[in-house]
């Protein structure tokens, strides 16, 4: 074999960094350790697999083929590793999860993953869907929890659970208590959003895709907590899962506004790089995300400890 996983973990770094020095700071390697393994490798199959442009390397033809089959390699490699340890293969994983899941499930998810793993490292990146599906593509997260569509040739995508959003308001709000709101009465009140990107504001204008009016965006925000605290306010309404919104129902701080006209359903779903290696780690995680699921229909039916 003429080339080593050394040299094939410091391509993948800079592939997925496109920068020689930000993938020698990512191995803990110098920057001339780092070009020099690269510039080898090269060498040895007199090939290119990276061009400049700009500031940034970016991935050729043959690197872009290459990528996938090294990181497959390299996850092989460090189940063999973990394996030898005596640690059953487990290894590290790289989760990325959008804002709902990553904040009311992945963290629970991780714990336990952990807990019976307790050789295994996990890290976490709680992002929006658009930011996980690209990440997912470009080979930096082994597995995408995701609440938005991904129509990515190269990207896996499995149902996992079936989530509902609500819109809601302050208890104060003139809308609190009204029954059902039409949507054209909904367009017009002052609404708290969740920014361009998210799988929440997705399913929202796809679901009022069928009128003209546009939402009256006052706010976004990139945390749904911040939406929920800004609706308690009375700044205006929002719209997230119920199950971020479970126990502020149950205290009563927020209270749902009916939509009929509006199907607020999605479904969470699982997503990885279709080139991507299932090792014992993800499967297991898999394995218990569909466990902690097991005859739910809804999210917001999922048994989790409740916030006083």
């Amino acid at each position: 074999m003429h080339f080593t996983l050394r040299q094939l973990e410091v391509f993948v770094a800079v592939a997925q960094h496109e920068s020689v020095s930000h993938a020698a700071r990512a191995l803990a390697l110098s920057q001339s350790a780092t070009s020099t393994a690269l510039a080898e490798l090269e060498r040895q199959f007199d090939c290119r697999l990276l061009d400049r442009i700009g500031k940034r390397l970016k991935l050729n033809a043959l690197g872009f083929q290459l990528l996938p089959k090294a990181v497959a390699l390299l996850d092989r490699a460090e189940e063999v590793e973990e394996l030898l340890h005596g640690q059953q293969g487990i290894g590290s994983l790289d989760v990325g999860a959008t804002l709902t899941i990553g904040n009311y499930l992945a963290t629970l998810l991780i714990s336990d993953f952990m807990q019976r793993h307790p050789g295994s490292r996990v890290r976490l990146s709680v992002r929006n869907t658009r930011a996980i599906v690209d990440s997912v593509r470009h080979h930096q997260l082994d597995l995408g929890l995701i609440e938005g569509r991904c129509e990515e040739d190269d990207v896996v995508t499995q149902p996992w659970v079936e989530d509902e959003l609500a819109v809601f308001c302050s208890p104060r709000h003139r809308l609190a208590g009204q029954g059902p709101i039409e949507l054209d009465r909904l367009l017009r009140e002052a609404w708290i959003m969740r920014e361009q990107g998210s799988g929440t504001r997705l399913t929202l204008e796809q679901a009022a895709r069928h009128r003209r009016g546009r939402f009256n965006v006052l706010l976004e925000l990139e945390h749904t907590e911040g939406i929920k605290r800004a609706v308690e306010s009375g700044l205006g309404i929002g719209c997230v899962s119920k199950l971020a919104l479970r126990d502020a129902f149950r205290r009563g701080s927020l209270v749902p506004i009916p939509t009929p006209e509006l199907d607020l359903s999605r479904q969470f779903a699982f997503i990885w790089h279709r080139h991507k290696y299932l090792a014992t780690g993800m499967r297991e995680f898999l394995r218990l995300c569909r466990q902690m699921t097991d005859g739910v229909k809804r999210s917001d039916e999922i048994d989790l400890p409740s916030v006083p």
